[in-house]
């Protein structure tokens, strides 16, 4: 989306919603990948109907545990921990590293 000039509500979009948000480039790719881990492990706990209590046992947490990755409290959550109960919950996690496009920067 292209800015219009005098909105400040309209400006270009990342493909990072994080980005958008302003939190920095670095930041943004670990709360994308804490997200994408997160909306994976919830599909699987609602497609599979397992209750809260039993989603709890099965990973190894405590049921408000569960409570908060349903209900998306990214800020609780790392990469390891999320990786952790999606292995726990019969799922694997596969990684797939590449470089930034040019004109994007880490820093």
């Amino acid at each position: 989306m292209e800015g219009v000039k005098g909105d400040p509500l309209r400006s270009k979009s990342h493909e990072n919603v994080f980005v958008d948000c302003g939190f920095s480039a670095v930041e943004s790719e670990s709360l994308e990948m804490r997200a994408d881990l997160m909306i994976a492990l919830r599909g699987h706990i609602r497609e599979n109907r397992v209750t809260q209590a039993k989603a709890a046992k099965m990973m190894g947490v405590s049921q408000p545990r569960v409570s908060d990755l349903m209900r998306g409290r990214i800020e609780l959550f790392s990469v390891d921990m999320l990786i952790r109960m999606l292995s726990l919950a019969g799922l694997r996690v596969e990684f797939r590293v590449k470089p930034v496009k040019r004109g994007k920067t880490a820093a």
